[in-house]
């Protein structure tokens, strides 16, 4: 399972992480958010160790949504170094997402 990321932990979970965190702006309602939730935890076991996978529920953490500007979901942030390095809105296939975290590593 991906770990679940709060606004109140996203600071030191994604923007202090060593490693490239892949972060999904998700929400319970959203029909395509549970087409990507699959995909997304696959590349958490896959990535174990290399990378950091979580996931933010926007409707109950709204701050870092709104900082990044996520106005549809899902929307898929790459960071690297504390810093949003790539991006991708609404679904897409598990080998877009890997070679978004390959460019990271």
């Amino acid at each position: 399972m991906a770990l679940e990321i709060t606004d109140a932990t996203f600071e030191e979970v994604v923007l202090k992480s060593d490693k490239p965190v892949l972060v999904d702006f998700w929400a319970a309602w959203c029909g395509p958010c549970r087409m990507v939730a699959p995909i997304i935890d696959e590349l958490t076991e896959e990535y174990d160790g290399k990378a950091v996978i979580g996931k933010v529920d926007v409707d109950a953490n709204q701050e870092f949504a709104a900082k990044y500007g996520v106005r549809n979901i899902p929307t898929v942030l790459v960071f690297k170094g504390g810093e949003v390095v790539d991006k991708q809105v609404g679904v897409a296939p598990k080998a877009t997402y890997a070679a978004k975290i390959d460019a990271a590593i």
